[in-house]
C-alpha cells in the first residue's frame, strides 16, 4: 500500500470516528438543554449544567466500570449466582452484571456527583435537572463504546443505528433513573436529615434493573427456538416506551415544583 493509499484510509477512518463522537453526544446534549429548559424560573447556571455532564461522561462511566469489576469479582466467588443464572441464560456474567450490579453502581457513580456538588442545589426541582444531566453525560459516554463495539462489527451503518435507539431508550433512562436521586438529595439537601435520598437512590436502581430487564429479555426472546427476530422487536418497543415515559414523568414533576415554588428572581 502506498502512501498516499494509507493517508486516505487514515482520513476515512478518521472521519467515520467524528461522526460516531458527534451523533453519540449530540442526543444527550440536546435533551440536556431540553430538561434544563423545563423549568421557567430559576433555571440552573450553564456552568454548573455543564459540569454536571462531564461528570457523567467521564468520571461516573469510570466510577462505575471499577466499582462493576469489583462487584463482579465479589460475587464469582462468594455466592453461586451465577450458577442459579446458568440454568436459564447461555451468559449469566451479563445477567449478573445487568440485572444486578450495574444498576447499583452506575446509579450510585451518577448520583455522587450530584452529591458533591449538592450545595448549589436551590430548589427541589434542581435535583431532578442535575441528576437527569449527569445520567446524559452517562449515556453520551455510553453510546461512543457501545458504537465503536457495533463499529468494529458491522461498520459504521450497524453502529449509528445502534447510537440511535440508545440515544431514545437508554438515554432517557439513565436520565430519569438518576433524576430520582438527585430528587432525593435535594430533598436532603433543602429539608433535613429526615428526608433521606436512600429510598430514591433504590427506586433509580430499581427503575435501571426494570429496563435491563426487558433488554435481557430480549436476548432471550431472540433466540429462534422462541419468539424470534419478533419477540426482540417488541422488547425492544416496549424499553423505549418504558424510557420515554419516565422522562416525561421526570419533565412534568419538574415543571409541577416549578409552578408550585412561586420563584422571585
Amino acid at each position: 500500500m502506498d502512501l498516499a493509499s494509507f493517508a486516505l484510509q487514515g482520513g476515512a477512518l478518521l472521519a467515520e470516528v467524528i461522526v460516531l463522537l458527534v451523533f453519540s453526544f449530540l442526543p444527550p446534549v440536546v435533551f440536556v438543554v431540553w430538561i434544563r429548559n423545563s423549568e421557567r424560573y430559576g433555571r440552573e447556571p450553564w456552568g454548573m449544567v455543564v459540569g454536571m455532564f462531564l461528570w457523567g461522561a467521564i468520571f461516573a462511566v469510570i466510577i462505575g466500570a471499577i466499582l462493576s469489576l469489583l462487584f463482579l469479582l465479589l460475587f464469582a466467588v462468594a455466592t453461586p449466582v451465577e450458577q442459579i443464572l446458568a440454568r436459564n441464560f447461555a451468559d449469566p456474567t451479563t445477567i449478573l452484571l445487568a440485572l444486578v450490579i450495574a444498576p447499583f453502581t452506575e446509579e450510585f457513580a451518577k448520583a455522587f456527583g450530584v452529591l458533591r456538588r449538592s450545595f448549589v442545589i436551590r430548589e427541589p426541582e434542581d435535583g431532578f435537572v442535575y441528576g437527569a444531566t449527569s445520567g446524559l453525560g452517562f449515556s453520551a459516554t455510553e453510546n461512543l463504546l457501545y458504537g465503536v463495539a457495533a463499529f468494529a462489527v458491522g461498520g459504521i451503518g450497524v453502529s449509528l443505528l445502534v447510537i440511535a435507539i440508545r440515544s431514545i431508550s437508554s438515554s432517557f433512562l439513565h436520565a430519569s433513573a438518576t433524576s430520582l436521586t438527585g430528587y432525593g438529595i435535594a430533598r436532603n439537601r433543602l429539608w433535613g436529615p429526615r428526608y433521606s435520598a436512600v429510598p430514591w437512590y433504590l427506586a433509580a436502581v430499581a427503575m435501571h434493573a426494570s429496563f435491563n430487564g426487558l433488554a435481557s429479555l430480549g436476548v432471550y426472546l431472540s433466540d429462534p427456538t422462541r419468539l424470534g427476530d419478533a419477540g426482540l422487536l417488541l422488547v425492544l418497543a416496549g424499553g423505549i416506551i418504558f424510557a420515554f415515559v419516565a422522562i416525561n414523568v421526570v419533565r412534568g414533576r419538574i415543571m409541577e415544583h416549578d409552578a408550585r415554588q412561586g420563584w422571585l428572581p
